[in-house]
C-alpha cells in the first residue's frame, strides 16, 4: 500500500491492472499512452543549474550569468542602483535552493523564492528575483531554439518603439538623427526643487519644455519625469503649465507611495500620468490601478519581478485600459528583456533604453525610424561581447546626493 502511495508505484499499479483487463479494454482508454510510458518527461531530459555568477558592469550595472549542466547560459541584470554588492549578495543567497533544480520550471522558481522568504518583496529581494527570472527564461528560449516572445504566445506587433533621454535642443536633435522619434527629459532645474516655487520657477519650466517640443516637432512625443522630487504643490502647477505643450506623460509627479495623492494629481489633468519604476510585483501596482493613479504604467523588468510578473501586470493593466512603457535605465541584457515583453503584449506604449549595447553585444539593437526590429535568436535574442566587456568590469557608482542650495539640507533628487 506504502508504494501505491508513490507516483511511480501508482503508474506501475495502473499499468498491471489494465494489462490484466485485456488488450481490447485497454485500447479504449484515453490515458493508454501516459499508462504504457514509464517515467519520461515530454519536454526531455532535465537542465539542471549549475552555477550563478555576478559581476559589476560599467556604468552602473550588474550582470547575471546563470550557468547549466546542458552547457546554456541565461543572462539577466539583477541591479539595485546604487546596492549592487547588496543585491549581488542577495543573489547569492538564492543559490542553495537553485543549484541542481531544472531550469526550465520558471514561474515555479519565482513562487517559491519569492514566498519562502517570509519577508517578501523590497527593491533588493525582488530585484535579485528579477535578474534570475530573466536568465531562466532566457534559458528556456535557448533550449527550446525560440524567443521569448514566442513562449509568451508569440508576437503581437512586428517591432518595438523605443524612446531616449534628451534634456536639451542639441541633445534632442542629436537622437532624432540617430533615429528616434520619442524622447524623455526632466523639468529644467538649476538646483533641486523646493517644497514650494515662485512663479519664475514653472515658468521656466515651461520654456525649457516649449523648446524640445519645437526641435522634436509636433509629430513626436516627450515623456516629462518628475522622478518623484517634486512636492504636490508644485507638481499642480508645473502640470499645469505644461499641458499646453501635451507631453507624452508625466512621470511620477510625485512620490510613488502616496497613491492616493498621484490619483488626485491624475485627476486634475488631461495628461497622461505614468509611475512604476519604484513599484515592485503585482501587488503594488493593484493600487495604481484601482484607484485609477496611472494611465502608463512602467514596471521595470529589473527591478518588478522580471518577466513573469510584468507579463502579469501588463495583463492587469489592460483589464484598465492602461498601457505598458517598461522603465529602463539599465544595461542590455534589461533591454533585450523589455523588448521580449513588449512584443507579446497587445497594450504596450514605448520602451525606455538609455543603451542599444553596442560595446557589450555581439549584436548590437539598432534604432530605425523610432523601432527596434524583433530579435530573432532563441532566449533573450542576445550575446554578450566578452572582449569588449573586459575593460568595463567593476565600478563604483553611487547614487547622487541634493541639498538645498539655500539652506543645506537633503533633498529628493
Amino acid at each position: 500500500m506504502r508504494e501505491l502511495l508513490s507516483g511511480v508505484g501508482r503508474r506501475n499499479w495502473l499499468r498491471g491492472a489494465f494489462a490484466a483487463a485485456g488488450a481490447g479494454a485497454l485500447g479504449s482508454w484515453p490515458g493508454r499512452a501516459l499508462a504504457t510510458q514509464a517515467d519520461e518527461d515530454p519536454r526531455g531530459e532535465p537542465i539542471r543549474i549549475t552555477r550563478l555568477e555576478t559581476y559589476l558592469v560599467q556604468p552602473r550595472w550588474l550582470f547575471l550569468e546563470v550557468h547549466t549542466d546542458a552547457g546554456l547560459v541565461g543572462l539577466g541584470e539583477p541591479i539595485t542602483e546604487g546596492r549592487p554588492h547588496t543585491c549581488a549578495a542577495a543573489v547569492k543567497e538564492m543559490e542553495p535552493y537553485l543549484i541542481g533544480q531544472d531550469a526550465r520550471r520558471v514561474v515555479h522558481h519565482w513562487q517559491a523564492i519569492y514566498r519562502h522568504a517570509f519577508y517578501r518583496g523590497g527593491p533588493i529581494l525582488t530585484s535579485a528575483l528579477s535578474g534570475i527570472d530573466q536568465a531562466l527564461w532566457d534559458i528556456k528560449g535557448k533550449a527550446l531554439g525560440v524567443p521569448v516572445y514566442e513562449l509568451l504566445g508569440g508576437p503581437t506587433r512586428d517591432r518595438v518603439r523605443v524612446y531616449a533621454h534628451a534634456r536639451t535642443p542639441e541633445a534632442v536633435r542629436q537622437r532624432k538623427a540617430e533615429g528616434f522619434t520619442a524622447f524623455k527629459t526632466g523639468p529644467f532645474k538649476e538646483r533641486p526643487a523646493r517644497f514650494i516655487e515662485p512663479p519664475s520657477f514653472v515658468k521656466l519650466v515651461g520654456e525649457k519644455f516649449a523648446e524640445l517640443r519645437e526641435v522634436a516637432g509636433p509629430d513626436a512625443d516627450i515623456g516629462i519625469d518628475f522622478h518623484g522630487a517634486i512636492s504636490p504643490a508644485t507638481a499642480k502647477l508645473l502640470i499645469r503649465e505644461l499641458e499646453p505643450h501635451q507631453p507624452m506623460f508625466v512621470e511620477e509627479p510625485v512620490q510613488c507611495q502616496n497613491v492616493d495623492l498621484m490619483a488626485e494629481i491624475a485627476r486634475g489633468t488631461h495628461l497622461p500620468i505614468a509611475t512604476g519604476e519604484r513599484i515592485f510585483t503585482k501587488w503594488g501596482f493593484r493600487e495604481v490601478l484601482e484607484k485609477g493613479a496611472a494611465v502608463v504604467l512602467q514596471p521595470d523588468l529589473c527591478h518588478a519581478g522580471g518577466i513573469t510578473e510584468c507579463r502579469l501586470i501588463a495583463g492587469m493593466a489592460e483589464a484598465y485600459y492602461a498601457s505598458i512603457a517598461p522603465h529602463n535605465p539599465l544595461g542590455p541584457i534589461s533591454l533585450a528583456a523589455g523588448v521580449q515583453l513588449a512584443a507579446s503584449i497587445p497594450n504596450f506604449l514605448c520602451q525606455e533604453q538609455v543603451s542599444l549595447g553596442e560595446g557589450y553585444l555581439k549584436r548590437p539593437f539598432v534604432v530605425k525610424e523610432g523601432y527596434l526590429e524583433l530579435p530573432k535568436g532563441p532566449g533573450l535574442g542576445i550575446e554578450l561581447d566578452k572582449d569588449a566587456l573586459a575593460d568595463k568590469i567593476g565600478h563604483a557608482w553611487q547614487n547622487p546626493q541634493e541639498y538645498d542650495a539655500f539652506d543645506g539640507s537633503v533633498m529628493d533628487w
